[in-house]
């Protein structure tokens, strides 16, 4: 694998630092981050409500103020040259303002002339959310997804070749939320680079390419998902006769054994041939034995247990 260089990097942070001073002491939101969003395809910026997101993502839009360390758009310095880089950068991180009474053309239409962009983007803004069909019903009329679609039609009318989006999917329905979904990996696919900040993992793993995991301010894992989820090691799902007598086996054997109503979940750093013999060896017979590799909300949950939940910082 080719080692990932600062010229491939859209966003690149180093020690990222973010404090709150009050009355009541300082409170540290982003605590020295380093992260490395690669060129193109879906990245998840993933941890709990309150884990720092919003607070990175408002410092790399020039909306907050970092403490101190680094950060890099399109390997420009922001804040210092944000001016020159915004061209290329879309951002959701809170619903537009949208005039309720005009369709959704007519805003999108408003907009691309407010910032001089040409006529013909609004069409593909709208098809490539597809809101086609629908883009002339008024704005009131459109369901909180459609709305968000709208937004994220928005951001499009300056054709950015780095689209941040922060939670998209609060308070949609699963139809609404399978519409967002639809609509961040056809512009993943299409070339963009998508920064993607969600705490909602089932959606996330079904369009990230890569992943930053955050908490308390913290990196607590980044790569390739594919990566991320082989690190966090493989459950076997084993079958036998009698589940309850082959416990003991295995646990003598140097392997974690749960019962889960009638199968096993067996964990160990020893090869799945080492489960088949243990058990032969007791006259154990196995009916099945299937891995079950982690997914990546298993895997965030893991490594965020322990981490604050509360509103978002």
């Amino acid at each position: 694998m080719t080692a990932t260089t600062t010229a491939d990097l859209v966003i690149e942070t180093k020690g990222l630092r973010k404090e709150f001073k009050s009355r009541q002491g300082t409170r540290v939101a982003v605590d020295d981050l380093d992260l490395a969003v690669p060129r193109g395809g879906v990245h998840g910026f993933l941890g709990p409500n309150g884990s720092g997101k919003t607070t990175t993502i408002r410092m790399l839009l020039g909306l907050a103020r970092a403490t101190s360390g680094e950060m890099s758009l399109f390997d420009q310095r922001v804040p210092q040259c944000l001016s020159e880089v915004m061209g290329r950068v879309g951002a959701v991180v809170e619903m537009p303002k949208f005039l309720p009474n005009f369709s959704g053309r007519q805003n999108l239409t408003i907009l691309a002339r407010t910032i001089g962009a040409p006529a013909d983007r609004v069409a593909a803004a709208v098809e490539t959310v597809g809101l086609t069909g629908r883009d002339g019903d008024r704005f009131k009329s459109y369901s909180l997804g459609m709305k968000q679609r709208l937004a994220i039609a928005a951001t499009l009318l300056k054709d950015p070749a780095l689209l941040i989006l922060d939670e998209p999917t609060n308070g949609l329905d699963p139809a609404g939320i399978r519409e967002i979904r639809e609509t961040i990996r056809a512009l993943g696919e299409s070339g963009v680079t998508v920064l993607l900040s969600s705490h909602i993992l089932a959606e996330v793993q079904q369009v990230c390419d890569s992943a930053t995991i955050i908490g308390n301010g913290r990196m607590l894992a980044s790569g390739r998902v594919e990566d991320l989820l082989a690190t966090s090691g493989t459950t076997y799902l084993v079958r036998v006769a009698d589940a309850a007598a082959a416990v003991p086996v295995l646990e003598r054997g140097g392997f974690s054994a749960t019962l889960d109503g009638e199968i096993l979940r067996v964990e160990g750093s020893s090869p799945p041939t080492e489960i088949s013999r243990l058990l032969a060896e007791e006259q154990i017979w196995l009916s099945e034995l299937t891995p079950s590799r982690q997914d990546l909300e298993s895997f965030f949950l893991e490594l965020t247990t322990d981490q604050t939940l509360g509103g978002e910082r």
